[in-house]
């Protein structure tokens, strides 16, 4: 971990996002915790997204769907203490947004009054553009996400690319252009062939963050746990590994349990000890 002092930084704001739509390009991990936001902050991240993947990634699940808003306010005020100036976005959960416009409303507002989120991410396209409109008007910017969108992972057939036949790429490319016209930001383009990506790219006013969506996104997003290598099971090959901090994290584990086993651990340097005097009176009560 470096020790060096770097200066303070300045967040970025979801204007100053947007206008990276002409570079440099955005990086965005997504991670659930303190010292993973401190570090991302130390590495100088742009934006951290805190996402309803939390849901199998922290939580077990096997989907995104069992997500709650508290579970993700609960994470975000955690990531705003380890990353007080970075960009936080909060994913809106499953049913938070799409019941009707006044609670997708008071939800998003959640996520920034009680999260301490800077901005709100919804998953979906043209039918969900109404209420990414309704939110921005209410002054809480918003990133929109589509093509493969996990809260809807089992509509599409599964975590599977997105966009593959003229017919369903259009259809995405609409979804793009109607999310940026409701006032998005910038959007997230999930699981699509990198061609797709690039004309998205070129054709959305807005910046485009990739994740599995190609190298011509105006930025890329991983979640931190994949690239780091602590999941067992990768979804996607899109998900670089980076580090295996797994494999270090288990032999340290399984260093600490055969050093209490063998009696090596705690040694002199990692125990406390009495002053002589005091330990003499002690025994002499005692006897």
């Amino acid at each position: 971990m470096s020790t060096d002092a770097k200066p303070a930084r300045q967040k970025l704001t979801a204007v100053d996002i947007r206008a990276r739509k002409q570079g440099p390009k955005l990086t965005m991990l997504s991670l659930y915790d303190f010292p993973f936001a401190r570090l991302a902050e130390q590495a100088g991240i742009d934006i951290i997204l805190v996402g309803d993947s939390l849901g199998m990634v922290v939580h077990g699940f096997d989907s995104t769907v069992p997500v709650r808003l508290d579970d993700i306010v609960y994470h975000a005020r955690a990531v705003r203490r380890g990353a007080p100036r970075t960009h936080i976005v909060a994913d809106m959960p499953f049913l938070t947004y799409h019941i009707d416009t006044p609670r997708a409303v008071e939800n998003a507002g959640r996520l920034l009054q009680e999260g301490g989120a800077d901005s709100v991410k919804l998953e979906g396209g043209r039918e969900i553009a109404d209420r990414v409109a309704a939110i921005v008007r209410a002054g809480i910017p918003v990133m929109g996400h589509i093509g493969l969108t996990p809260q809807s992972a089992g509509a599409l057939g599964g975590f599977r690319v997105q966009g593959r036949d003229a017919e369903s790429a259009r259809e995405i490319l609409d979804d793009a252009r109607a999310i940026a016209d409701a006032g998005a930001f910038a959007t997230v383009v999930e699981v699509i062939p990198a061609e797709l990506g690039a004309m998205i790219t070129r054709e959305v006013g807005i910046p485009t963050i990739g994740i599995g969506a190609g190298p011509d996104c105006d930025g890329q997003v991983l979640v931190a746990h994949d690239m780091l290598g602590l999941q067992e099971r990768i979804i996607g090959r899109f998900a670089k590994v980076y580090a295996e901090a797994g494999d270090v994290i288990e032999r340290a584990f399984s260093e600490y349990a055969s050093e209490v086993q063998a009696g090596a651990f705690p040694d002199e340097e990692h125990s406390y000890r009495m002053p002589a005097q005091a330990l003499a009176d002690l025994e002499g009560s005692a006897s």
